[in-house]
């Protein structure tokens, strides 16, 4: 059986070569020549079935033969904003994982405890672009630049908002629950638009969110939610955030 290959290509519709490190890849590690078949992806629903016309030593130039716009495999726009763990690989391979679970934007949050204040979100989109092609997304995420915890819950959100702490003294509903009852509510009446909200949900540093940055959400409209009885590691409740939000948004 002949491999698919598949290449990022924003915009694919419009143009006529690959992206710089997409034509690289193309010439230099896969050697594709005029005629043979590769598949592109948008990042905003499509992929297309295409043939290369023309190489050179810097440009890969392809044809389309057929547009195949997909559907999406979850509803609503799966928004999670994280504070980033100190070390960097523990992050990036949450979202290696996430985008390959798959959702929508991803913000990082300076909280008070935070031990990492600066992020490289060129790093984080290149670990984005490729999984999403080795996991044959259609929707490309979107990766937001580190902004203050009290900055980012200000801001107006659509849909449903969620803070994920441990705090025992502040009554937390069960993350899942509420959602999966939100997704059965959709199912018996898909007119009905609240019960199609957007998810939005924020985990905290290694260290939790401050109580009083709970308080905080809670007072711009969050809800208080656990992921479930185990405390978890930053990315691991990250990771498990999206995965509970696409499987409810699934039925």
């Amino acid at each position: 059986m002949k491999e698919e290959r598949f290449f990022y290509v924003p915009n694919a519709a419009d143009s006529l070569e690959l992206p710089e490190e997409e034509a690289k890849h193309a010439i230099r590690v896969l050697r594709l020549h005029e005629g043979d078949e590769i598949f592109l992806q948008d990042g905003i629903g499509n992929f297309y079935h295409a043939k290369v016309s023309m190489t050179n030593n810097k440009h890969c130039y392809y044809s389309i033969e057929e547009a195949l716009p997909q559907k999406r495999t979850w509803r609503g726009h799966i928004h999670l904003a994280i504070a980033p763990t100190k070390m960097m690989d523990r992050m990036e391979w949450m979202v290696e994982k996430a985008t390959e679970v798959g959702f929508d934007e991803i913000s990082f949050l300076d909280c008070k405890f935070s031990e990492r204040k600066v992020i490289r979100t060129d790093r984080i989109e290149k670990i984005i672009v490729s999984a999403f092609k080795q996991s044959r997304k259609t929707w490309m995420p979107k990766v937001n630049e580190m902004i203050s915890f009290s900055e980012f819950i200000k801001k107006p959100i659509a849909g449903r908002k969620f803070i994920c702490h441990c705090y025992n003294e502040v009554p937390r509903k069960d993350f899942f629950t509420e959602i999966y009852g939100k997704a059965k509510d959709y199912a018996n009446d898909p007119d009905d638009d609240n019960s199609s909200d957007d998810i939005t949900i924020l985990v905290g540093p290694e260290g939790d969110f401050s109580i009083d940055e709970v308080h905080e959400a809670l007072s711009q409209g969050y809800e208080s939610v656990t992921l479930g009885t185990s405390r978890l590691r930053t990315e691991t409740a990250g990771l498990s955030a999206v995965m509970m939000s696409n499987l409810a948004r699934r039925i």
